[in-house]
């Protein structure tokens, strides 16, 4: 049977007034002090003693005095008012400068060649805001996990996020090493992989990712077989170096390997081009000037420069 619960209203109505009475010992100054008139600070008394169940005070025509319900009221509730008009100012202050804790979920392949960069130069404009970076491949839920703001690939991000590029779009390419391909034939058309150890990554939700190619406009995907499997970019991509097998990886992440000759790319023309790389937050209204501030900074980088 379903129950009905009600929240309970006014459970602070009166508290102020009663702290400033006990204060002064007055309610003439209580009111002076609090901007109403002696009968309004009288009649939330009267309200909040009601509720209480218990007489607070005792009043003569020459002096106020609490009860003994009245300082036991007065010793707990206090500390627990100056703590809530504590925590008002704290969240007052972060939500009218950039400060505070500053949380970004990421892909761990984004640290080192997006983030630690602009990570360092935010840092510097903005030394009140600590930042905390979750590395991981999990696809999360980031207002319900606490996150301000999260870094992912376009394709990965959800259509009710705010999204902000933070890279070109980028291909994904196949690479393997000069030491894999020794002895075996490069592969010319996607049909050729299946002569071929192709290393595989697996999703956060467990299934394992097909091989996304462009073939003249059409794009289609590949179920590709092989002796490794990894659940981050960063892990296939130095496996393909060791010549375990080929991969499929951003661009950006291999250009240093293929730079160093350390890599070789294949299947060029079935590249497929993805959306590049976004920070991408719930919603515009929600902004904190901690995360409004990381938003500026993120933008105000030249147009087509890295992190």
């Amino acid at each position: 049977m379903k129950q009905n619960f009600t929240v309970r209203q006014g459970a602070l109505d009166g508290v102020e007034a009663f702290l400033s009475v006990a204060q002064h010992r007055s309610f003439r100054r209580a009111a002076a002090e609090l901007g109403v008139t002696p009968s309004a600070i009288s009649q939330a008394v009267r309200v909040l003693e009601a509720r209480v169940g218990a007489a607070l005070f005792i009043r003569t025509t020459r002096s106020v005095g609490l009860t003994e319900a009245g300082e036991r009221f007065l010793a707990r509730a206090k500390p627990a008012f100056e703590e809530l008009v504590a925590a008002g100012e704290v969240a007052r202050g972060l939500g009218q400068r950039p400060a505070g804790l500053l949380r970004l979920a990421v892909p761990r392949a984004v640290v080192p060649i997006l983030l630690e960069p602009l990570i360092a130069s935010f840092s510097q404009a903005y030394p009140e805001v600590e930042v905390e970076i979750a590395a991981s491949e999990e696809l999360i839920d980031i207002a319900a996990e606490g996150f301000d703001a999260g870094i992912r690939m376009g394709q990965f991000i959800a259509a009710d996020m705010v999204a902000l590029p933070l890279t070109p779009p980028f291909r994904l390419i196949i690479v393997g090493s000069p030491a894999y391909f020794a002895g075996r034939k490069r592969p010319k058309r996607t049909d050729d992989l299946r002569q071929h150890a192709c290393l595989r990554w697996r999703r956060s939700n467990g299934a394992l990712a097909l091989w996304s190619f462009n073939d003249n406009g059409k794009a289609i995907e590949i179920a590709v077989s092989g002796p490794f499997i990894a659940n981050d970019f960063p892990t296939m991509l130095g496996a393909a170096v060791e010549g375990i097998g080929l991969a499929q990886v951003p661009e950006p992440m291999a250009a240093e390997g293929l730079r160093a000759g350390k890599l070789v790319q294949v299947l060029k023309p079935y590249a497929p081009v993805t959306p590049g790389v976004f920070l991408y937050y719930p919603s515009r209204r929600q902004i904190m000037p901690k995360l409004r501030a990381f938003i500026d900074h993120v933008k105000s980088r030249p147009a087509g420069r890295k992190a």
